[in-house]
């Protein structure tokens, strides 16, 4: 298990040095995004207003508060990644290196990272005081209208440590983890 400190945007060749099990800290930007944004980006194909390449987007929708005329951070939790599933494809040819949230994706886009050169990167659940933290500020919103699953720029320092859940080489760390769970169960008399 490696220990990275990174700065992002994030490279292939960054990217490839991560290995399912690693874990990641990161400092510069990333982006928030939840369901809304994603229906808007991908099913409404509203224009992207925002620069994705090589970019970290992390499944959020934070919760916030209006001082003057700036949003500054209250809590800032991760949601569940799987029911987001069916939007990696879309991140990935916007350039996104990284999708950052819980629960980890699907098989499919475990294919889509390989071929991508992107990873997926594990939050553990309860952990927002840390996350808002480690959220040093609210640098630009777009679409609030959407609120609170706009699109958000986030800058960071130390955001971690993250696990590499699914790596760029196709090691899913939760689909080997419920392979070995259901083989557990099968020894168990009921």
């Amino acid at each position: 298990m490696t220990e990275h400190c990174v700065t992002t945007p994030l490279t292939d060749d960054v990217i490839m040095t991560f290995r399912a099990g690693d874990t990641v800290t990161i400092t510069g930007h990333i982006f928030g995004l939840r369901d809304a944004t994603l229906i808007r980006m991908f099913d409404q194909k509203a224009p992207i207003p925002a620069d994705l390449s090589g970019s970290v987007c992390l499944h959020t929708a934070p919760g916030i508060k209006m001082v003057g005329n700036h949003y500054v951070k209250v809590s800032i939790g991760t949601t569940t990644s799987t029911r987001m599933n069916r939007f990696t494809m879309g991140l990935m040819e916007q350039g996104v290196k990284a999708i950052a949230g819980k629960g980890g994706l699907l098989e499919d886009s475990t294919q889509i990272l390989a071929e991508r050169h992107a990873v997926y990167l594990g939050l553990v659940g309860g952990t927002a005081a840390s996350e808002t933290m480690q959220i040093e500020s609210i640098e630009e919103v777009w679409w609030p209208d959407l609120l609170p699953e706009c699109l958000w720029k986030f800058r960071v320092r130390n955001f971690g440590p993250l696990i590499v859940g699914i790596d760029a080489y196709g090691t899913n760390l939760y689909l080997q983890n419920k392979s070995r769970a259901v083989e557990r169960a099968r020894t168990f008399c009921f």
